[in-house]
């Protein structure tokens, strides 16, 4: 179900999506919603989080480098997608959440993009290259996170 508005200038805008697509009942906001259709419709790898950082979606080219199906994972908080996923600088240096373009675009409200490595749930270490930008609405609020990333064979070379 979503609710339809009509704006000051009689422009129409959904407001929020209760959708089957959230298991957990949560409003989810409409850009939300469509970036999740695109990343299905995708072969390029591609993550979702929402207005709280919470994992609410994976494509199926991503679970390759997640190293989960999304349907066995589900949703995941920030917290918790952060620990597993071990994320590295080339040069083998820790990168903290907030640092990784995801925790760039979330926090920082801009878009970011890096090489790095990656450790899946499955325990495989992958060279990324990652981008990530924040999607926010017609009054700058925060609907979430894309993020689009791509295997690296070696540096400079995608997969």
């Amino acid at each position: 179900m979503f609710a339809i508005f009509l704006g000051r200038r009689g422009s129409v805008r959904a407001r929020t999506v209760a959708a089957v697509t959230n298991p957990s009942r949560t409003p989810r906001s409409l850009p939300l919603i469509l970036a999740r259709e695109l990343a299905s419709n995708l072969s390029t790898a591609m993550f979702l989080l929402d207005a709280t950082g919470t994992l609410v979606f994976y494509n199926d080219a991503a679970e390759i480098i997640i190293g989960k199906p999304f349907g066995e994972l589900g949703e995941v908080s920030a917290a918790d997608f952060g620990e597993v996923l071990q994320l590295a600088d080339e040069d083998g240096t820790t990168v903290r959440r907030r640092d990784s373009p995801a925790g760039v675009a979330f926090l920082e409200r801009r878009p970011s993009h890096r090489v790095l490595y990656v450790t899946g749930y499955d325990g495989t270490r992958r060279l990324v290259e990652a981008t990530a930008y924040p999607l926010l609405g017609m009054a700058d609020e925060m609907h979430g996170v894309v993020s689009v990333f791509w295997q690296l064979d070696r540096r400079g070379d995608g997969a």
